[in-house]
């Protein structure tokens, strides 16, 4: 209650040069809805669902422009990824083909149910199996300053009709 996501949005579609962003699923959170200040005290969130390292790398969709910002991926993927963010090659990847997006990602991951994160770490589970999921933080956001105004992203969010 009290939060709206929309998914597939569409970010600058008819952009001049270059290719236009989209964003898979972004969340908008207002601090509270009793008064137009605390709406505009919200906050957005963005979601980038990624099935695979390869995905990452592809060049397609890794658009944060939220307050806070998420990989949306599973367990197995997060593992191959790990290096990679350690060492600086992802976030370099980002900032060269990407620069427009905030640096301030955190990373969720697709668990099951009544299983903690550190022990799907350990052993994860496929995700074909026949289980009840749900995602967890590996990664905590860092709360960080968005570049496009709240009435830019509201409009596109409503522009996506999903």
């Amino acid at each position: 209650m009290g939060k709206y996501w929309a998914k597939e949005v569409s970010i600058d579609p008819w952009a001049a040069k270059g290719k236009p962003k989209r964003v898979d699923y972004m969340q908008f959170i207002p601090a509270n809805q009793c008064s137009v200040s605390e709406i505009e005290k919200g906050i957005f969130v963005c979601y980038e669902i990624k099935s695979c390292k390869e995905d990452f790398y592809s060049g397609n969709g890794l658009n944060f422009l939220g307050e806070k910002n998420y990989i949306v991926t599973t367990m197995q993927c997060y593992k191959e990824l790990l290096e990679d963010m350690r060492n600086g090659k992802f976030w370099k990847h980002i900032h060269e083909n990407f620069p427009e997006s905030a640096t301030h990602v955190g990373v969720m991951v697709a668990v099951p149910e009544y299983t903690t994160a550190a022990d799907e770490f350990e052993s994860p589970t496929p995700i074909n199996t026949d289980k009840k999921w749900k995602l967890a933080v590996v990664m905590p956001c860092h709360y960080g300053l968005r570049k496009k105004s709240m009435i830019e992203l509201l409009f596109c969010m409503l522009r996506s009709g999903h």
